[in-house]
């Protein structure tokens, strides 16, 4: 039986998959959790065999969120469900110890094999992704800004973009407010931005932020 933590803040999402995996016999989710903090008190209260992450939710989330799971979790096999198909994403997500990646308009029957493949102990990436990231390889090109961020900048980026202050983050991250400011003028200099509304322009035009 593959025990499961979902992670998602619609809650008509994790209904939906929880129907999809009532029908579907060794599949029981033991858990779900609509921010960070529940995917962490999950992870310590409730055994489970994998996390399904989606990588958008309130308070801590994203690369931050898998880097903190595996700290509570290290062997725990996480499978990322998210609606960000930019290869980047997945990169970070791989980076920051994810075991798969998959977007959410795949068909049902792809999302039990990523489950079923990742909690075994194997890797499983959405094969539309996985055909662009070989493609990136092969022939590589000049990569956009943000693409050059560490997994870290890239994380205190997006939150800076949906306003949230250099203390807040510091406070969501437990690190210290210079630590952040350090992260904030790297990441700007990398963007080529000189204030915060440039950085939200920058984010929205590359619909980087929800």
């Amino acid at each position: 039986m593959i025990r499961i933590l979902i992670a998602d803040d619609h809650a008509i999402m994790r209904e939906g998959l929880k129907q999809l995996f009532a029908l579907e016999p060794g599949i029981e989710v033991v858990a779900e959790a609509a921010n960070g903090a529940d995917v962490l008190a999950a992870l310590r209260e409730t055994p489970i065999d994998l996390l399904l992450l989606d990588m958008s939710m309130s308070g801590i989330s994203g690369v931050d969120l898998i880097a903190h799971s595996r700290a509570h979790r290290p062997a725990l096999p996480i499978l990322v469900l998210s609606m960000h198909s930019e290869i980047h994403f997945v990169r970070y997500t791989l980076k920051a110890g994810a075991a798969g990646y998959l977007t959410k308009d795949n068909d049902p029957q792809t999302l039990l094999a990523a489950i079923r493949r990742v909690a075994a102990g194997g890797r499983f990436i959405d094969p539309l992704l996985a055909e662009h990231m070989v493609f990136d390889a092969v022939e590589p090109r000049e990569g956009l800004p943000h693409e050059r961020l560490s997994a870290r900048e890239f994380a205190i980026f997006r939150l800076l973009a949906r306003g949230r202050s250099v203390n807040e983050i510091a406070a969501e991250f437990a690190i210290s407010n210079k630590t952040v400011s350090t992260h904030k003028a790297r990441l700007m200099d990398k963007l080529n931005c000189r204030n915060n509304a440039q950085l939200v322009r920058y984010a929205v035009s590359h619909r980087l932020i929800d």
